[in-house]
């Protein structure tokens, strides 16, 4: 159960270093000094491709905050079993997949439908521990 946890929190690395390699040329080339960026919502004069990848940063941030809760629960309630570990292991294909639509081509129901998709896989994780107790 655990290693897909490593696997997400890998990826949400790999996304911040995704981030900055836009961020830091598009700060620069809209002139920005980096003091200028301690409020929200001053990067917004960035270009959209800069954005949404610092979007999906936080994003990673988000929902997957209650996988990790649940993976860390049904490994320590002994519900870690295959069903759950596959369950697991497509959530976090999911993310991967829902981080590169919006990190590239950016469609917004393509994206919603991964997303929704995933939802329901971290539901049925969380229903299978509660039944687990």
């Amino acid at each position: 159960m655990l290693t897909p946890v490593l696997a997400l929190a890998s990826w949400t690395l790999i996304i911040w270093i995704w981030m900055y390699l836009l961020r830091i040329p598009a700060m620069q080339a809209a002139g920005l000094d980096p003091d200028e960026a301690r409020h929200p919502g001053s990067l917004n004069v960035l270009p959209s491709s800069a954005r949404q990848v610092a979007d999906n940063y936080n994003h990673l941030h988000e929902q997957p905050t209650v996988f990790y809760a649940l993976a860390f629960y049904a490994q320590l309630a002994s519900a870690g079993d295959s069903i759950n570990i596959n369950l697991a292991w497509t959530y976090v294909g999911l993310r991967v997949a829902h981080s590169l639509v919006q990190n590239t081509i950016n469609r917004v129901m393509i994206r919603f439908s991964v997303f929704a998709l995933s939802s329901l896989v971290l539901m049925a994780i969380a229903v299978r521990c509660v039944l687990a107790l």
